[in-house]
């Protein structure tokens, strides 16, 4: 094979916010303050499942970024090199999502049981766990778990920006270093998180695969919001040349992947819960297959697993950005549903509760989001235009 082609020039395009999309986020942001302030003052219960659902959300798509970053760095993959800014720009949201979870701290007697220092004292199972679940203990618990993924952001994010202007290859070696410290440290801290922010909500019931049923509803929602955003910036002309076809086919792979991973562990979680049939289990499912809350139940199967799967199977599919849209957006759609299942049968059992305040709860974080990802691509190069790996990523090709 030849391999005397010439080098690739990398000249990115400018990305800047336009005036009408910095509207959207600010209106997006004041409606959504307005519906909460509102919620708090009428139905403050609700308000508060409805800030969880929203900061949940959004939380899962900014560590999504950085834990993309870090497994194609651990791969020492080519081929997401100049989708990869996309992924790194959604950790810019990070430091707002850990404002927003103390914040939450604020409304944790709407939500968990435990924190009623009289009912966890009534309460044997309750009572026993309550070296752990306690309101001091869990806000060192958010510390901890935000201190560390910023701690990876500024070594990982951080030294990706700084190659930019330095062009030192020795930083492709050290965020390998820094990644594998990441996985590890996430691994264990996702996985806490998870269970104090929602499982918790439930303080009988315990699932030893909690944190990683949530962790592939993350990354299958990640691929899609990143699939979204790359499609968005290729129709700006931002990535012209840079990103093409190939690229989007294997996001779309990986999207296609996760769709499974997370059927898998749903079943799992089901089937292992349903066959043991403990009480101190079974209590989750019968409260979501009970009344209202069956449709979702069995929304989850449909629209999360069984038709973007089969919407995903062809080559064509992947490769065509209108049907990726259309698949990203349900895709996003049902993780806002499975989190609103996982978190809402405690404020209602009897029946869904959706209206205009989880409409403006999402809408508050969603503009939040939406203007932390684009205020960092618009101050940064849309991809790392000095990493050593760019031209394999720009000469990319799916042949399968």
């Amino acid at each position: 094979m030849a391999t005397h082609s010439s080098p690739v020039v990398v000249n990115p395009g400018t990305f800047v916010v336009s005036k009408g999309a910095k509207t959207v986020f600010s209106v997006s942001i004041f409606l959504g303050v307005l519906a909460l302030a509102y919620g708090l003052l009428r139905d403050r219960d609700r308000a508060w499942h409805a800030y969880l659902v929203g900061a949940f959300f959004f939380a899962n798509m900014a560590l999504g970024g950085l834990f993309f970053a870090a497994i194609n760095h651990i791969a020492k993959a080519g081929w997401s090199v100049t989708v990869r800014r996309i992924a790194e720009s959604f950790t810019g949201y990070l430091p707002i999502a850990f404002v927003t979870f103390l914040v939450l701290v604020v409304g944790a007697g709407s939500l968990y049981e435990w924190t009623n220092t009289e009912v966890a004292h009534a309460d044997p199972l309750i009572a026993a766990k309550t070296a752990y679940l306690n309101l001091p203990f869990f806000i060192i618990r958010l510390f901890v778990f935000f201190g560390a993924w910023l701690l990876f952001k500024h070594l990982i994010i951080g030294s990706s920006l700084k190659q930019d202007k330095t062009g030192d290859e020795k930083i492709t070696i050290k965020q390998v270093g820094y990644s594998i410290g990441f996985i590890l440290v996430f691994a264990l801290s996702y996985s806490l998180f998870s269970v104090d922010t929602l499982m918790s909500l439930e303080p009988h019931f315990f699932s030893t695969i909690w944190g990683v049923y949530c962790f592939a509803g993350l990354f299958q929602a990640f691929f899609a919001a990143t699939i979204l955003v790359t499609i968005y910036l290729m129709n700006k002309g931002v990535l012209r040349g840079l990103v093409n076809e190939n690229h989007l086919h294997d996001l779309a792979k990986f999207l296609k992947a996760f769709t499974v991973f997370y059927a898998y562990i749903a079943f799992s979680q089901f089937m292992l819960i349903w066959y043991a049939n403990l009480p101190e289990e079974t209590f989750f499912y019968i409260d979501r297959t009970m009344g209202g809350w069956m449709a979702a139940t069995a929304s989850l199967f449909i629209f999360k697993f069984a038709v973007p799967f089969l919407l995903l199977l062809p080559r064509w599919a992947k490769r065509t950005p209108s049907h990726l849209v259309f698949v990203s957006c349900l895709i996003l759609i049902m993780q806002y549903v499975d989190i609103h299942w996982m978190v809402y049968p405690n404020l209602n059992k009897e029946h869904w509760i959706f209206g205009p305040l989880e409409i403006g709860a999402f809408l508050f974080f969603g503009g939040m989001f939406l203007w932390s990802i684009l205020n960092f691509l618009s101050k940064n190069a849309v991809v790392p235009v000095k990493d050593p790996r760019i031209e394999e990523s720009i000469r990319h090709v799916v042949t399968y």
